[in-house]
């Protein structure tokens, strides 16, 4: 609302564009916030767009600054998860750790105390803490049987710190969990319990393709009828 008619018209685009591509091509996603960077740095929609664009396409320094930037223009600590995120991202998951015990982290709503206890896992899982990531994740959250939206990707989560562990009766209990609630499939749990069960998928269109191709090199190294049999005798 801050930017002239046109100016606001040609920017959104942009962002439509970004939301549209970021998951299925995070580059082309990447292009369009940067149109939009150009012609509307100030605004902070365009920063926090810019942000997301450059951590899909694990620019972790950029996605950086972008969210700090976004944070100091809405005063607002949403970002706070993806900012810790990528200073994983950036081989600090200390500094993540320290941002999981800010001030910050409390003024989160649930989603995003969620978020952050999923970070600093994963940080103690860069750092080789195993076992502090299974307890880190081990929540009131976790325990419900109320499905929510982060449900599936903590319990995703719990899985396979449990399995990185060696735990892999538990491990294969928190995946079958995980797909319980995962509707949406945004988690490859499925794939994980097949594995652990030694599941092994054969895909049926390749094999078909495989197949016709073979029939079609027979076609063509059979003899023709028309052409008589090969190494005939030979006519008098």
């Amino acid at each position: 609302m801050s930017l002239p008619k046109t100016l606001a018209e040609d920017v959104a685009r942009n962002l439509v564009m970004v939301a549209r591509l970021i998951d299925e091509d995070p580059e082309k996603a990447y292009a369009y916030s940067r149109i939009a960077l150009r012609l509307a740095s100030r605004v902070a929609a365009v920063r926090e767009a810019a942000g997301f664009a450059a951590y899909a396409t694990q620019k972790y320094a950029e996605a950086l600054a972008e969210f700090r930037a976004a944070r100091r223009m809405t005063g607002s600590v949403e970002l706070w998860p993806v900012m810790a995120d990528c200073e994983r991202g950036l081989g600090r998951p200390e500094r993540a750790m320290a941002m999981a015990g800010e001030p910050e982290v409390q003024k989160l709503d649930k989603a995003g105390q969620v978020e952050m206890r999923l970070v600093a896992a994963g940080a103690r899982r860069d750092m080789g803490q195993i076992d502090a990531a299974i307890v880190t994740l081990q929540s009131p959250e976790l325990a419900s049987s109320s499905v929510q939206p982060w449900t599936p990707r903590l319990r995703y989560a719990y899985a396979d710190a449990l399995l990185e562990a060696g735990r892999e009766d538990e491990a294969r209990e928190w995946f079958g969990k995980a797909l319980e609630a995962d509707k949406d499939g945004s988690t490859d749990a499925s794939d994980r319990l097949a594995e652990l069960d030694g599941v092994e998928f054969v895909d049926v269109l390749d094999d078909d393709d495989e197949a016709d191709a073979a029939d079609e090199s027979e076609e063509q190294t059979a003899p023709r009828v028309e052409d008589g049999p090969v190494d005939g005798p030979d006519k008098a």
